[in-house]
């Protein structure tokens, strides 16, 4: 893994160079679509992005674990989780890339 973290800095600037709008608007254009998206989730409905994926909210019931450090049983209490699932198109732009380059046989 490069370690590497895409900003909103950098998106704001991507939005900037590719659609033209002034930054302090593809600034506000990207808050505005993120503060769409978090409240749908919030909602709990699922947001799909064609060609991307997916994020939706999953309920996750009480279980029992366990303290590492101690080996002490404590309940983890219900809770909603975020789950992204991403597309079978962003799936082979991965792998596209973790393929080696094979030379043509001649």
């Amino acid at each position: 893994m490069s370690g590497k973290t895409v900003t909103r800095a950098q998106l704001g600037q991507a939005v900037y160079q590719e659609v033209g709008l002034s930054r302090n608007e593809s600034a506000e254009l990207l808050e505005s679509v993120l503060a769409e998206m978090s409240s749908a989730l919030a909602r709990g409905e699922t947001v799909k992005i064609s060609s991307f994926g997916s994020f939706s909210v999953r309920q996750k019931g009480q279980r029992i674990g366990r303290n590492p450090k101690t080996g002490e049983e404590v309940p983890i209490l219900p809770r909603k989780v975020l789950v992204f699932r991403p597309s079978q198109v962003l799936k082979s732009r991965i792998n596209e890339r973790m393929r080696p380059v094979v030379p043509p046989q001649e």
